[in-house]
């Protein structure tokens, strides 16, 4: 239960003003104010179910180390471990049929924060010029033999009707045949979305949060939407991508193999394309919540279910992109307040939301 500190009002609001002035967004989209509800009076707290821009106290920095420490003091056996990641993929398959459609929303919130993946006036109209121009002669372009269980999102026009095509893969046992895999042992000359203006990938698609309110927003386009859950040959066939979007999927690698991992999606950005990451960030609630004997590694945990996860920091999430060879856009630690306004508890949360672009070459001098 959160014990809710004295919180001053003109620090608050000089903290806003910083923050919602902060963020860039291209394009002309709309800008991202990660929430603008500010909690000034320390009796409005049960007022509504979210505050944002949250202070802590040291108080509270305190608790969530002391919380951590304690959860962290009794270590699954390294022995028992190896399950967790090489069975991975059972777990999220099993999350997800125990789940099916009722813990899982559309993100609404998608394009607040990630204007990126909005198309500019400019080429949403020349997308749409192009698309009509196509009309009924557009037609499916065929995937390389052996490929039937490969992972996109294909939106296009045909006879006035949209078709989308998506398909989960097995996460990281797939991720790790990707990274593994030659490159060269893809032996084609075309692939989907080839002549798409804009192209997108989603790592980690899941049930299609972020996916069908993309494939929304791109309709009557040529845009080209690719999700997959580390798909090995739907990553491997395109390396133009305008954009990468990873909301809540790195946390669940492990930590060893990260920073492998974003090396090789970086990869596939073209000049200027961007990395969108949005994942757990270091003493969020749900990690001061776990038990001992839940403990992996350093922040690294194992849920009940048998999924892991990890807890960022900005400076790990810096060192992960830069190490990439990316420039950062943006690097937030986006805190909030999250009232259970029925039981009178409130839980302070964190996330990480970064924004990451592959730069021009640098011409010769």
């Amino acid at each position: 239960m959160h014990k809710l500190g004295s919180l001053a009002l003109a620090k608050l609001a000089k903290v806003f003003s910083r923050l919602s002035t902060r963020l860039k967004s291209t394009g002309g989209g709309p800008s991202a104010p990660l929430g603008s509800r500010i909690l000034t009076n320390p009796d409005d707290i049960f007022k509504h179910n979210m505050w944002d821009h949250v202070q802590w106290t040291e108080e509270d920095k305190e608790n969530a180390r002391q919380k951590a420490q304690e959860n962290s003091c009794e270590q699954i056996p390294l022995k028992e471990q190896g399950k967790f990641d090489t069975e991975a993929y059972q777990y999220w398959d099993k999350f997800y049929e125990m789940h099916r459609d009722k813990f899982f929303k559309d993100r609404k919130w998608l394009f607040l924060e990630f204007p990126e993946l909005l198309l500019s006036d400019t080429k949403k109209a020349k997308s749409q010029a192009t698309t009509r121009h196509q009309g009924d002669q557009q037609a499916e372009i065929p995937l390389p033999s052996g490929s039937s269980k490969d992972t996109e999102t294909r939106h296009h026009q045909q006879s006035g009707t949209t078709h989308h095509h998506s398909h989960n893969s097995n996460c990281q046992k797939a991720c790790q045949r990707a990274l593994e895999k030659n490159e060269d042992d893809i032996q084609t000359s075309t692939f989907p979305g080839q002549h798409a203006s804009f192209r997108i990938l989603e790592v980690g698609c899941g049930v299609g949060n972020s996916v069908f309110p993309i494939v929304s927003s791109i309709k009557e386009t040529d845009a080209f939407l690719y999700c997959c859950d580390f798909s090995p040959r739907a990553i491997q066939l395109v390396k133009s991508l305008d954009v990468i979007l990873a909301v809540f999927v790195l946390s669940s690698i492990h930590p060893e193999r990260m920073q492998g991992v974003v090396n090789r999606l970086s990869t596939y950005l073209k000049h200027g394309g961007i990395f969108l990451f949005r994942d757990y960030g270091r003493y969020d609630f749900s990690q001061l919540r776990f038990k001992k004997g839940q403990y992996l590694s350093e922040n690294f945990y194992t849920r009940g279910d048998g999924t892991c996860v990890y807890f960022f920091t900005k400076e790990e999430v810096h060192d992960l992109f830069s190490n990439a060879g990316l420039e950062e856009i943006q690097n937030l630690e986006d805190r909030r307040l999250q009232v259970n306004r029925g039981k009178k508890v409130a839980m302070h949360r964190v996330w990480m939301q970064s924004k990451y672009r592959k730069s021009y070459p640098t011409s010769p001098s």
